[in-house]
């Protein structure tokens, strides 16, 4: 059967060239043809609807579409044909631009699933071959190359590693592991080349599961029914109830067909997504990516937000905060991001950029040697510095601060062997997080929650400075799905987030929104709303625009029913004949959906 957009387009096709073909065969005075051709096209546009129908009364929806179907069958049955062509065509249109406002509601994973490893290179006796991730066993050993992804859970053979999990856990920083520990699927490979023993197939790994867990929750949430339909079985059977008075009143059962096809719904069906589309446009304008009308009127309705944290309230680039120890801070400072200079990581990235911000004087450094994640060691004006975590030192090196500061990622700074002092980091809060949150209050959002992946004392940090409702931490993906789940019980949930970790709960909500500017591509895709412009403050305006543009809907929606039960009176009275009606209907159809485009404004 075809899909929704394929079938509107064959039924407006049909409309359109049954009318045309219809009024040529009449000018050629070729009357029944020209007849047929009405029928034939209203016959298409009617047998098209019907198998919708159907489908729908099996899940059991009960649309407007009921109506505009009695009107076209009840033309074919009393022999008016040219009204039941132009029911025809104003459905199909309707039909034709709600397939359109939709068409990219459901785009599906492409960039989620482009992420999953092809290809692995596994280890033989003799050499290595280059195999598809299907035909990897547990046991096998892999080389992972730098920048890789890893295609399975495994452990790690080689004697440490340096690993990016912040598309899994959201965490900023890559983590440093020694041999013999766990690397879950899904994560990069940030260092040299390392060796993992496979502990299982890719398709029970971490990553396949975060799949298999998007692609379950895009299945399961309910399809919100279309605004128009939800007062579908009123005014069917107040339509019904005027058809059958007139008829009885006047013992003409031709009044039927009148009354039908005035009542069609066409301003509904026509003016409600006309102006949810009108809505998507103009937020697409201002980098707002809407997929669809569906997800514009369920954002309206939200009332409960759920936000991830690195990258999504936090810029997800770490800043020097702290800088302790018994050297001096500008000393320390400038020795490490001396050295730090050599260095590629995100940490000793923001060591220097805090040293330039300073304008402290940098040193070139010389024989610097780097393990990857960890730490760097070299000589800076002829002292021995070494920068690194924990588990880059001896066990002299233990941490110097006491455990209520350890909410933060700190660096050890040692000079010629001694701990010279500390530098510590934080992710920091956007500047238009607080923003985003205050406009939320005033929206009338009733609950906002932080769902992290970080360490409790990290995130409730962020929720102290944010006033927000409820703090989540060390949550996996399928732990945020469950978050979502149980924060339903306050309203319809909005969940933002930036990465692969979040893609699930994206998909979960009730309207998932994708920001960042780093790992967007994956939660894009899982996401009915991406924010192109990374701006926090445009997801309240978008739902100022959702507000507004359901607004104009249901206006348009009770002008619709107005302007038909008016017309629907006179013709019961027998005022409008079928083909009059019909074009008194193309009139409201205009008029309603200029209203409707008042959303563009």
């Amino acid at each position: 059967m075809p899909d929704v957009g394929l079938r509107s387009t064959i039924m407006a096709v049909a409309a359109v060239l049954g009318l045309a073909g219809a009024f040529i065969l009449f000018l050629l005075d070729f009357e029944t043809a020209s007849r047929l051709a009405l029928a034939v096209s209203t016959s298409i546009a009617l047998a098209f609807l019907l198998i919708d129908i159907v489908a729908k009364l099996r899940n059991g929806d009960f649309g407007l579409d009921l109506i505009a179907a009695l009107a076209m069958g009840s033309t074919l049955w009393f022999g008016e044909y040219l009204a039941g062509a132009i029911v025809a065509l104003m459905y199909a249109g309707g039909q034709f631009l709600e397939a359109y406002a939709h068409r990219r509601a459901d785009e599906g994973m492409t960039a989620l699933l482009a992420q999953v490893p092809r290809t692995a290179l596994r280890l033989l006796e003799d050499g290595m071959e280059e195999v598809p991730i299907p035909d990897i066993a547990v046991g096998d050993i892999l080389m992972i190359r730098r920048g890789d992804v890893i295609p399975a859970d495994g452990t790690l053979i080689s004697d440490n590693a340096s690993i990016d999990e912040s598309v899994l856990t959201g965490e900023a920083f890559p983590v440093h592991l020694s041999k013999s520990a766990r690397i879950e699927s899904g994560a990069t490979n940030a260092g040299d080349a390392i060796e993992i023993r496979v502990e299982s197939r890719a398709e029970d790994s971490t990553y396949s599961g975060i799949v298999k867990l998007v692609e379950a929750s895009r299945r399961s949430k309910a399809r919100f029914a279309r605004l128009a339909d939800r007062y579908a079985i009123a005014f069917l059977l107040l339509t019904l109830a005027i058809a059958l008075a007139a008829a009885i009143l006047s013992g003409d059962t031709a009044r039927i067909v009148a009354v039908l096809v005035v009542a069609t719904p066409c301003p509904l069906i026509l003016a409600v997504p006309v102006a949810l589309a009108a809505g998507t446009s103009k937020a697409a304008k201002a980098g707002v990516l809407v997929k669809g009308a569906g997800p514009l009127e369920i954002l309206a309705d939200t009332s409960v937000a759920v936000f991830d944290k690195t990258g999504t309230l936090t810029a997800g680039d770490p800043e020097v905060v702290s800088i302790e120890g018994l050297e001096g801070p500008e000393r320390i400072l400038r020795l490490a991001a001396s050295l730090d200079q050599a260095s590629s990581h995100v940490v000793g990235r923001a060591i220097v950029r805090e040293a330039q911000r300073r304008q402290l004087t940098l040193s070139r450094p010389t024989d610097v040697s780097e393990l990857p994640g960890a730490g760097i060691s070299g000589f800076v004006d002829g002292i021995k510095v070494s920068v690194g975590g924990d588990n880059y030192f001896t066990p002299d090196g233990k941490p110097s601060l006491p455990p209520e500061k350890k909410g933060r990622m700190q660096a050890k700074v040692f000079f010629d062997g001694r701990l010279a002092g500390e530098i510590g980091f934080e992710d920091r809060l956007r500047t238009d997080a607080v923003e985003l949150v205050g406009k939320l209050r005033k929206l009338g959002f009733g609950r906002i929650v932080l769902a992290s992946g970080d360490e409790r004392s990290v995130t409730a940090a962020i929720a102290g400075s944010l006033s927000l409702d409820a703090v989540e931490a060390r949550l996996s993906p399928v732990e945020k799905v469950e978050v979502i789940t149980r924060e339903r019980a306050a309203g319809r949930v909005m969940m933002v987030g930036d990465g692969v970790n979040d893609a699930p709960a994206l998909a979960a909500a009730d309207v998932g929104i994708a920001v960042g500017a780093t790992n967007l591509a994956a939660a894009a895709e899982a996401a009915d709303i991406v924010l192109i412009r990374n701006d926090l403050n445009r997801i309240a305006w978008a739902i100022e625009i959702a507000r507004r543009s359901r607004a104009i809907a249901v206006q348009s929606i009770f002008a619709g029913i107005g302007l038909s039960l008016v017309a629907m009176l006179f013709a019961g009275a027998g005022f409008l004949p079928p083909v009059t009606g019909a074009m008194l209907q193309e009139v409201i159809d205009v008029a309603v959906i200029l209203n409707a485009l008042r959303a563009l404004r």
